[in-house]
C-alpha cells in the first residue's frame, strides 16, 4: 500500500479531478455545483439527489438546477460519496479512474444507488441499483453510512449485520467502476463491534473507524437509557489498510458517547487527525480529539470542549427538559485541505465554530456563526424576520477552504426528538478568511423550503471534490 513519490509521476491522469497533492487540489479551478440529499421522513415521498449552483457568476447561483427522484421509498439518503477520488492515484493500474459516479447508500433500505455526473453534470442521472440482500450475501453487512472511495475500491462504513441484524457493523468493500459489493474489508476485526466512519492514511497503510451504534440502538432517535447507561460507542479502532487487520482499540472513556466523523491530516506524510464525541453523559457537553501515532502506537487526546447551554425548561423539547440544558451535539466536523482549519458543528445550539489548527494539539476558536437552533431558531440574513428550524449540521468545505456548505437535517428519528416541531430544510453558504480567520453569511445563497421540494437535506458533495472526499499519495 506504501507509495513513494515517483509512483505516478509519468504521465497525467485522464481526470483532472484526481489531484496528486493537497496543493493541487486547493490550487483547482473552484465548484460550480454542489449535490445534496434529501429525504422524506414520513417514507411516503421519494428521496432525491439534488444539484445546486455554486458559481456566484452564474445566475443559477444558490438555485436548485436539477433532482433526481428515486425509484423506491423509504431510503432515507445519509451519506454518500465518490466512486473515485484523488487516492486513487496510489496506483498504476487505475490510471484511467475519474470522478463520475456518486454512490447514494440509504440508511434504512440498505439499498445503494448509482447515480452518472456525466456526460452532464447539472443532471445526474440514475443508473443503477444495489439491493440489500446483494449487500448482506457478499459482505454481511446492511445499514450503510458512510462511503469513501480507496485506493483499492470503494469503502462502505456500515451499521449492522446482514438483513439488519445488531451488529458487528463494519466495512464492504465495493469495485471502482463495476460497483458490484466485493466482500467485508474485515480480515481480523479484534474487539470491534460499533462501526460509523472510515478513514485512513494512506502512505502509512493505516486505516481508523469510530463507533456509533447498533441499528437498534439508532434507528428509534437517541435512548435515553442506553446514553446514561453509556453504552454507545466511545472508542476508535486502528487497522492495517490493506489486510483489513485490528491493531489497536483506545478508548475515549466511556462517559463520552458517541465517537463520529473522522478526519485526517490531508498531509501525506501526517500521522494526526481529528474526531468528535457528541454528549459527555455527566454534563452534557460535547468534544474534538486528536488522534497522533507516538512510535508504533496511537494516542487520543481531547483538545476542544464545548459546553452545554442552560436554557428554560419550556423553551426545550421533551427530551432536553429533565436537564435544563441545550447539548451542543456536535455531529459533523471538517478539516481543511491545507490543514490549517477545523469547522466544527453544535447541531444542538446551532452553531458552527472555526478554529485555527496550526498547531493540531492547541486548536484556537477565531470565529463562529449560528444558525437555527432548539432554543434560538437564529434566522438566515435573507430572511431575518424567519426563524430557522434545525441547526447547522453537516459541513462541507471547498478545496480552497474558502467556501463553507451546511445543511440542517441530522437523522429523522433525532430530528423528532430535539427539533419536534419540525425541520423546514435549508443549505446556506459561509464565506471563509483564510488568512486570519473568520466567518460571514452569504445572503445570496439559501435555498430551502419549497426548493428542495420539503425533502430534508443531510450531506453536500461538491464538483471536482471537497475537503473530506479526498486522500492524497503526494506532498508536493
Amino acid at each position: 500500500m506504501t507509495t513513494t513519490d515517483h509512483a505516478h509521476d509519468s504521465g497525467a491522469h485522464s481526470d483532472p479531478t484526481l489531484y496528486r497533492t493537497p496543493a493541487d487540489a486547493v490550487a483547482a479551478p473552484p465548484e460550480e455545483l454542489a449535490y445534496v440529499v434529501g429525504f422524506d421522513p414520513t417514507a411516503q415521498r421519494a428521496d432525491a439527489l439534488f444539484t445546486v449552483g455554486t458559481d456566484p457568476e452564474s445566475p443559477l447561483y444558490g438555485r436548485v438546477i436539477s433532482h433526481v427522484e428515486l425509484p423506491d421509498l423509504g431510503n432515507e439518503l445519509h451519506h454518500f460519496g465518490w466512486n473515485a477520488c484523488s487516492s486513487a492515484l496510489a496506483h498504476a493500474g487505475h490510471h484511467h479512474a475519474a470522478r463520475r459516479y456518486l454512490i447514494v447508500p440509504g440508511l434504512r433500505s440498505s439499498r445503494l444507488h448509482v447515480l452518472d455526473t456525466g456526460p452532464d453534470p447539472a443532471r445526474p442521472r440514475l443508473v443503477k441499483v444495489i439491493e440489500p440482500d446483494e449487500l448482506a450475501a457478499k459482505a454481511g453487512y446492511s445499514r450503510p453510512h458512510t462511503l469513501h472511495c480507496g485506493p483499492d475500491g470503494m469503502f462502505l462504513s456500515c451499521l449492522g449485520g446482514a438483513d439488519g441484524a445488531d451488529g458487528p457493523g463494519g466495512v464492504a468493500l465495493l469495485d471502482h467502476e463495476s460497483f458490484e459489493v466485493l466482500r467485508a474489508w474485515e480480515s481480523d476485526r479484534g474487539p470491534q463491534w460499533f462501526a460509523y466512519d472510515l478513514w485512513w492514511h494512506l502512505r502509512q497503510n493505516i486505516a481508523v473507524t469510530s463507533e456509533w451504534g447498533t441499528p437498534s440502538m439508532i434507528e428509534d432517535g437517541l435512548v435515553p437509557e442506553l446514553l446514561l447507561d453509556r453504552r454507545y460507542g466511545h472508542a476508535l479502532h486502528f487497522w492495517e489498510l490493506d489486510s483489513g487487520r485490528h491493531l489497536q482499540r483506545v478508548d475515549l472513556g466511556d462517559e463520552n458517547q458517541m465517537v463520529l466523523e473522522l478526519r485526517p491530516a490531508h498531509d501525506p506524510e501526517a500521522t494526526w487527525g481529528f474526531t468528535n464525541t457528541v454528549a459527555n453523559v455527566e454534563d452534557l457537553s460535547a468534544s474534538v480529539w486528536l488522534w497522533n501515532r507516538e512510535d508504533e502506537d496511537f494516542v487520543v487526546r481531547k483538545v476542544i470542549t464545548i459546553p452545554a447551554e442552560p436554557a428554560r425548561t419550556e423553551d426545550l423539547p421533551p427530551a432536553l427538559q429533565p436537564f435544563g440544558a441545550v447539548p451542543p451535539l456536535i455531529a459533523d466536523i471538517d478539516l481543511s485541505v491545507d490543514d490549517q482549519w477545523l469547522y466544527v458543528s453544535a447541531w444542538g445550539t446551532g452553531d458552527l465554530f472555526q478554529y485555527d489548527v496550526s498547531d493540531p494539539s492547541r486548536p484556537r476558536q477565531t470565529a463562529s456563526v449560528r444558525l437555527g437552533g432548539v432554543v434560538g431558531r437564529q434566522p438566515h440574513p435573507a430572511e431575518p424576520d424567519t426563524p430557522l428550524t434545525g441547526g447547522a449540521q453537516m459541513v462541507e468545505l471547498s478545496r480552497d477552504g474558502r467556501r463553507v456548505y451546511l445543511t440542517n437535517s441530522l437523522y429523522s428519528a433525532w430530528d423528532a426528538q430535539f427539533y419536534p416541531a419540525g425541520i423546514d430544510p435549508w443549505m446556506v453558504k459561509l464565506d471563509a478568511d483564510t488568512s486570519h480567520g473568520g466567518l460571514s453569511v452569504d445572503s445570496r445563497f439559501f435555498p430551502h423550503g419549497p426548493d428542495f421540494l420539503g425533502l430534508r437535506v443531510h450531506q453536500t458533495r461538491l464538483q471536482g471534490g471537497d475537503a473530506s472526499s479526498d486522500s492524497y499519495c503526494y506532498r508536493r
